[in-house]
This record gives C-alpha cells, sequence and structure tokens, in this order.
C-alpha cells in the first residue's frame, strides 16, 4: 500500500537572479542574506512545517553549492523526516534526456515522479524569493471548500504597480474568469503571487500536456495557467492580506531589509506566533565598545561595534572600526569595515573586508541609488566608491 501525503510543496529555487546584479553572482537568490539572521528561503519553509506540510521539493539550478550546504537534511525546519522531508532536486540526466530547467513548469514537470511517490491529493507550488508569513493549510481548505482545480494566491498592489505582475480578474465569489500577465492596461489590482495549490491529478495533466506542446515556454503564468482556464477548469483567487514582498531587485530586498526597524516594524520577524526558523551561526554576543554609537539598528551575535551605527541591519560577526559611520545599510555576515570609513545608503555582501577611510555609497537623498559591493572583496584604504555603484572586483584606493 502506498503511503499517502496530504500535500507536497515544490519550492522553485533555481532562478539566477539576475536583477540582484552582484549578489547573486556567486549563490542562488533564494540563498541570499536577509533581516541579520535568515535567508530568503527560511521565509517558504518554515511557512511549510508551520502550515503542517512535512515534504518539500526544492528545485535548484543557478549556483546551487550554498544553498544545498545552507538547507543540508532540514533539521532547522525540522523537516529531517524519515519518510517526506526536504529534498534537493536538481536537473540530473535521465535515460532519455538531459536539459536544464526550461521553465517553472518543466522543473515540476521534471520532477513529477518525485511527487507521486507520496500519492498526494495537493500540490502546493511556491517560489524562493519572497518574504512573508502564510498559513499555506487556510488556502489548501479553501481550494478543497471551493471544489476548485487550481487556486492561486493573491494581493492587492497599487494600480501604478500592476503591469508589474499576473494580474487576475475574478468574479464576487472569487472565481478568476481571466489572467492577464503583465498587463499594460490592468482591469484589477489583485495580482498573483506566484503560489499555487493544484488537485493533483489535473496539475500532471496539464504538465504532460505542456511537456510536447511544440510552441510551450514551459511556464506556469504563460502556458500553464491561461490553458487551464481556456479549457474551463474551476480556478478560484485567495486573497491574502499580510505583508508581502518579492526581493528580486535590489531596491525591494533593501526595502525589505528597512521594514524590520522601529519599535512597530512593519513586519514583525520576531513574531513567536510564526516562528521563521534559520541555520543561524553559533557565535558570541554582539559587543558594543564605549566609542560606539546605535540607533534604530539589527545587531546580531558576533558583532563588534566601535564606530556608529545607524538605520542600519547587520549580520552576525560584522566589525566595525572607531570613527566608522554605517548608515541606511545592510551588511552581511562576516564583514570587516577598518576605521574611519562611511558606509552609507549600501548592501555589503558577505566576507568582505572595508580598510580605513574608506567612503562608500551616497545619501539617499541624492538619488544616486544603492550601492551594492558584492561578496569576497578587499576595499583598500582611502577608497572612494559612489553612490549606485555594483562593485564587483577588488577596489584600491589613492595611495
Amino acid at each position: 500500500m502506498i503511503r499517502k501525503k496530504k500535500c507536497v510543496a515544490m519550492l522553485l529555487a533555481g532562478g539566477q537572479g539576475s536583477r540582484l546584479y552582484a549578489l547573486t553572482n556567486n549563490i542562488a537568490k533564494p540563498a541570499v542574506s536577509f533581516g541579520g539572521k535568515y535567508r530568503i528561503i527560511d521565509f517558504p519553509l518554515s511557512n511549510c512545517v508551520n502550515s503542517g506540510i512535512d515534504t518539500v521539493g526544492v528545485l535548484t539550478q543557478y549556483q546551487p553549492l550554498v544553498l544545498n550546504d545552507y538547507i543540508g537534511n532540514g533539521q532547522p525546519w525540522d523537516l529531517d523526516r524519515s519518510y517526506g522531508g526536504v529534498h534537493i532536486l536538481s536537473p540530473y540526466q535521465g535515460k532519455t534526456s538531459s536539459d536544464w530547467y526550461k521553465g517553472t513548469a518543466n522543473a515540476i514537470y521534471q520532477n513529477i515522479h518525485f511527487i507521486k511517490q507520496f500519492n498526494p491529493d495537493y500540490v502546493l507550488i511556491l517560489s524562493g524569493d519572497h518574504i512573508y508569513k502564510m498559513n499555506y493549510a487556510k488556502m489548501i481548505n479553501y481550494h478543497i471548500l471551493s471544489n476548485s482545480d487550481c487556486t492561486i494566491a493573491a494581493i492587492k498592489v497599487p494600480i501604478e504597480e500592476a503591469s508589474r505582475f499576473g494580474i487576475l480578474n475574478t468574479k464576487e465569489d472569487g472565481t478568476i474568469y481571466e489572467f492577464e500577465e503583465k498587463p499594460k492596461k490592468p482591469k484589477s489590482t489583485l495580482a498573483s503571487m506566484g503560489i499555487y495549490v493544484f488537485s493533483a491529478q489535473k496539475l500532471y495533466k496539464y504538465l504532460e500536456e505542456d511537456s510536447v506542446a511544440p510552441n510551450s515556454s514551459n511556464d506556469f503564468g504563460k502556458d500553464i495557467l491561461p490553458k487551464m482556464l481556456n479549457s474551463g477548469e474551476k480556478m478560484m483567487a485567495y486573497q491574502f492580506e499580510g505583508y508581502w514582498k518579492d526581493v528580486g531587485t535590489i531596491t525591494s530586498l533593501f526595502e525589505a531589509n528597512m521594514d524590520l526597524l522601529g519599535n512597530k516594524p512593519v513586519f514583525d520577524v520576531a513574531d513567536n506566533s510564526w516562528k521563521i526558523q534559520s541555520r543561524s551561526p553559533l557565535a558570541p554576543p554582539q559587543y558594543i565598545g564605549d566609542s560606539a554609537k546605535t540607533d534604530n539598528s539589527i545587531i546580531m551575535s558576533g558583532c563588534e561595534i566601535f564606530g556608529s551605527v545607524e538605520n542600519s541591519v547587520l549580520a552576525s560577526d560584522v566589525k566595525v572600526g572607531k570613527g566608522s559611520l554605517i548608515k541606511n545599510s545592510i551588511i552581511m555576515s562576516d564583514v570587516t569595515i577598518g576605521e574611519n570609513s562611511v558606509v552609507e545608503y549600501a548592501i555589503i555582501d558577505e566576507n568582505t573586508i572595508i580598510g580605513d577611510n574608506v567612503v562608500i555609497g551616497a545619501p539617499k537623498e541624492t538619488d544616486k541609488g544603492i550601492t551594492v559591493v558584492g561578496r569576497g572583496l578587499a576595499i583598500s584604504n582611502n577608497a572612494k566608491i559612489d553612490g549606485g555603484q555594483m562593485i564587483e572586483s577588488n577596489v584600491k584606493g589613492d595611495n
């Protein structure tokens, strides 16, 4: 007898994340650091476990090493199960073919055997680059009660942003009658969040048909969902009311980090009623020196602060020297900043060393944009990096 799972989650984590530029040159987008102690993938993984879903396939492709190592056996998220748990699913060579994932739908199709071995009633499709807390069990129950074939999570967005999203046009009861992919003139502001619940048999049918369609781009938004709608399948919109941020751009990633700050943050990641788990490094408590000043910032364990930190997020093991100022910035783990340096309106990636008397970035008010320094770089003494620059190699300063 085949043991059943009510629902299997498939987490799409293979995208290149090209709009994050230097931050994703060497790692997959879901492995990018967030909020000092997390990586982006912590949010969908934690949402799964908190929702009672204990079987998750993580589909990786682009630069997967850091992500694979981070997920490991899934223990931090209680996903180290003997039956189910978390599984890393990379493209592989089969008996008849070997292919990179061609699109979101093709990625799921290539792993259809993984889903079928658990014989689920429902399949949850997730994206690996969103920051949010969501009870997927409520969405699945909505799907069941509405007798839907496919249910799409949706959120209201400002009308001026609607053309960036797949827009759902619905009847009063939530039934979708039209799906527009990034319309120039949107008819509604109900945007797809890229989170889908499928009745398993319907998903198998449309994936198999899509796999042999000669002109398909093998994408859920462009191919599978419109085909299901045109075929008369019942499709419902599940409206989500909470915080949700697609962190696929430098600006949105920066904004989401800033949303964690303050006495009443826009997004309270520390709320234990829906705990977000992570594989946090073991580090001693942070040390704030006598000369240090900190204001409205997140400063994680292992940090040593001798300068000033304002309105910023510092991950673990960041060192800030005397006389240095970190303002309106995100500093990822294991970064060392020397003395009398200024980092303003910038993102500094992991394992970077910044020397003395360095100036990185420019005040937000100058409208030059966010400065980004990639991982593992060396910025020498006296170097100056202007606002809005994307730094992907070492920078030497003036002698």
